[in-house]
């Protein structure tokens, strides 16, 4: 996926000139595959949870504009996922408008709201956004290579007995860019991260 700038219809320009503008937390993205760009904290919650959806292979901001009934509408996400669908993707408050999934529809494009409750269910969102602080750091080879050795030995670790494992960056820096580059994985639904946090070589 990729966003082009050119020959933009005016609603999706001013959208993508507005979202521009704002900047929210956190800032590192993984599969996005443009521009980073929301227009709302909400919006940008779902990107936190598209990046560590296992089932996502990339997502764009504000992909196109459809019209409906209530006027143009853009959408805040386009979705790819691994099983080749694609999907575009609005987060809402509390309820979205059919007229916007109909709109899609006669598109020729499949739609579905995200409500905040959805969001912000459970504890992925925030071991989610804890993760990302640290995206746009790098993992060392010499790191990844110990770490998945150790893995390999053990079968599983907790996070508090990886901490020694890691001579070229800090331990948790190393583990969430592994853990967002899909090589190790942890369970993000069970509790907040913390030392008792099992980590597992990624299974494909």
């Amino acid at each position: 996926m990729s966003h082009s700038h050119f020959e933009m219809p005016p609603a999706l320009y001013d959208a993508y000139a507005k979202a521009s503008t704002h900047r929210f937390h956190p800032f590192g993205t993984v599969r996005c595959s443009g521009e980073p760009m929301f227009r709302s904290q909400l919006a940008r919650d779902l990107g936190c949870l598209l990046d560590v959806d296992r089932s996502v292979v990339a997502w764009l901001c504000l992909p196109r504009q459809v019209e409906a009934e209530i006027g143009p509408h853009i959408f805040d996400f386009l979705v790819d996922y691994d099983d080749g669908t694609r999907v575009c993707v609005d987060a809402v408050e509390d309820e979205g408008s059919p007229d916007i999934t109909e709109a899609a529809a006669v598109a020729g494009l499949r739609h579905r709201f995200e409500l905040r409750d959805q969001i912000e269910h459970g504890f992925r969102l925030q071991n989610a956004r804890d993760l990302l602080r640290y995206a746009r750091w790098r993992t060392p080879l010499n790191d990844r290579i110990r770490m998945l050795a150790a893995l390999d030995d053990a079968g599983s670790l907790q996070i508090g007995e990886c901490l020694g494992i890691f001579r070229e960056v800090a331990p948790m820096t190393a583990i969430a860019w592994m853990a967002l580059h899909r090589l190790i994985e942890l369970d993000l639904d069970e509790c907040m991260i913390g030392p008792e946090t099992l980590v597992r070589r990624y299974q494909r």
